[in-house]
């Protein structure tokens, strides 16, 4: 094939080389000589980065093109990703969908595809753990245009916002950085700037208590009367954000406004910030996402350390899922673990298991976006062996975006999820009851022997209850088990015997903070310190926030000294 014949058949399947695309040469020039040099983060893989430029009804931005031609010399001079540019929308069907890490919508305007299929995929696409970033105009892509009436509400909670109300576009701004010591924010150097092009007065679903907010614009210092005004400029809280972050289930997302003029693409500082924001999409850059709202000098310290704490769904076993996800956000935890043997809801009495359909799957991401909380862990009896039953339930566990399975499956089926936990990217955390029933995972050194030369992504799911209740000192099983413990169901007793029930944690037998700081020691991160408990079922609101009081206060504790 010639290079000619082989652009017009990229041309024909709108897969086209962002140099191809007509960017005149001297902003070629002035890009190239903005491109950061190194990237900040080493990716952990080959990574590739849909770029989708689709307009419907709409002439699209001039700085497309250009958006275009630096993402792909940014990925290319840092080697940080490669990327496909695309305005064809069969590239979202499942098998082409797959071969991406993150999907860009580079100032998306219009209803880009309405097939229920190609959007179900995107939706789990990102849910189970894919990137998704968008700017400028993104925040109007799945609308009617023009009129910007809603098609797909779905897309505007993955992307954070709606909406694309400004003033003329070389409005003056000052901006404030909401999160100074943010990853993303590092180009800043913890400076807020101003700048001038045309911003975005986002609405609904945008929230604090949804997205972490990178930057804002600074209410005292700008004139937010100047020029003309086209929509709806005005928000009752007065909370004008530009830039922020989330995860939607397992996916991180990314949405910026400042992406209207060709120049802004090389500009040196945001093109750094764009690096940076799509080296969290891809997953190289790690960075916290809990929604703003949510912040507490605690939590803080959390993300500092590494560590989630988060309600594990049997504390509430007696309640459906939903109203433990309530009681969940009523304690400040933004995350939780599932548990399959509880009902959804009262109006979806069936069990949270695998069968599920798409729609109530879809109202499961609703309930737990609306509640600010992320589903982590999920807790399961046994995982097939078999190839067609062991698929199942890592599909489900994709679709419902978690991390890590809580498990106790046969010895025999060992290999078969071994596999699927590398292909899926999903932990498999062998749970621990007594030595009746768990007589292999029982205790540490079983667990140990189970993963011997297997896959990382098999280990310990360390129930420190039952741990206890069999004469196991959780300290010393921690320093036994190392990286092998994956996630921890946290419980403090009473007494040290059989017959031991839950107490609030720091006021039992169990050596709360000991553990924590032998975790801390060892550097581990579980995927979530659970915290489970499993007595005073109907009225145990009280106890568990004085659960998290006292982890909480670990917590700062200990990085304050880190930090020393």
């Amino acid at each position: 094939m010639t290079i000619g014949t082989g652009l017009l058949a990229l041309l024909w399947l709108g897969l086209v080389p962002a140099d191809a695309q007509g960017v005149p040469e001297a902003e070629r020039q002035s890009v190239e000589s903005a491109i950061p040099g190194t990237a900040f983060a080493q990716p952990l893989k080959p990574r590739k980065l849909l770029i989708f430029d689709l307009n419907v009804n709409y002439g699209g931005h001039g700085s497309i093109p250009t958006a275009n031609l630096a993402f792909t010399r940014m990925g290319q001079q840092t080697g940080a990703f490669e990327t496909t540019v695309s305005h064809d929308p069969k590239v979202f069907e499942r098998e082409s969908l797959r071969r991406f890490d993150a999907v860009f919508f580079n100032n998306t305007v219009g209803n880009c595809f309405a097939e229920p299929e190609l959007r179900q995929n995107l939706a789990e696409f990102v849910y189970g753990g894919g990137g998704l970033m968008g700017v400028h105009g993104t925040t109007v892509a799945f609308m009617q245009w023009p009129g910007a009436t809603e098609d797909w509400p779905e897309f505007g909670l993955m992307i954070g916002a709606r909406g694309a109300n400004h003033r003329a576009n070389d409005e003056h701004l000052f901006i404030k950085l909401d999160d100074p010591t943010h990853p993303l924010n590092a180009p800043f150097g913890g400076q807020g700037f101003d700048y001038r092009s045309e911003f975005f007065r986002v609405h609904e679903p945008y929230s604090r208590n949804r997205v972490r907010v990178l930057f804002s614009i600074d209410t005292d210092q700008s004139d937010l009367k100047q020029g003309p005004g086209y929509g709806n400029l005005e928000r009752a809280d007065h909370d004008f954000a530009l830039a922020w972050v989330r995860h939607y289930g397992r996916g991180r997302t990314f949405y910026c406004t400042i992406a209207h003029q060709p120049a802004i693409f090389w500009d040196a500082k945001l093109l750094r910030f764009y690096l940076a924001a799509t080296q969290f999409v891809l997953g190289d850059l790690p960075a916290p996402t809990v929604p703003s709202a949510q912040l507490t000098p605690a939590i803080r310290a959390q993300e500092k350390l590494g560590w989630r704490l988060g309600l594990e769904a049997y504390t509430f076993s007696k309640f459906t899922f939903f109203e433990a996800i309530e009681k969940t956000a009523q304690l400040g935890l933004p995350f939780m673990g599932g548990l399959s043997f509880q009902p959804v809801s009262k109006d979806l009495p069936k069990n949270l298991e695998p069968g599920l359909s798409d729609e109530e799957l879809r109202q499961i991401r609703f309930k737990l976006d609306a509640a600010g909380v992320r589903l982590l862990t999920y807790y399961l009896q046994d995982i097939p062996g078999d190839e067609a039953g062991c698929r199942k339930v890592f599909e489900f566990g994709r679709k419902i975006g978690i991390e890590t399975f809580m498990s106790e499956p046969k010895l025999e089926a060992l290999d078969m999820i071994e596999k699927f936990c590398d292909e899926y990217g999903i932990n498999v955390a062998l749970h621990n009851h007594d030595p009746q029933a768990s007589p292999v995972y029982w205790n540490p050194e079983g667990i140990l022997k189970a993963c011997e030369g297997r896959s990382k992504r098999l280990g310990a799911c360390a129930d420190l209850g039952y741990w206890m209740r069999a004469g196991i000192d959780p300290v010393k099983a921690v320093a036994l088990l190392k990286e092998r413990l994956i996630t921890v169901q946290m419980h403090d007793l009473n007494d040290l015997s059989p017959q031991g029930h839950d107490v609030p944690w720091g006021s039992g037998q169990g050596k709360t903070e000991q553990f924590i700081r032998e975790v801390h020691r060892l550097g581990l991160k579980p995927t979530m310190w659970g915290l489970e408990y499993a007595y005073n079922w109907l009225e145990s609101m009280p106890e568990i926030a004085k659960c998290v009081e006292f982890f909480n206060g670990v917590s700062l504790q200990i990085e304050k000294e880190t930090a020393r």
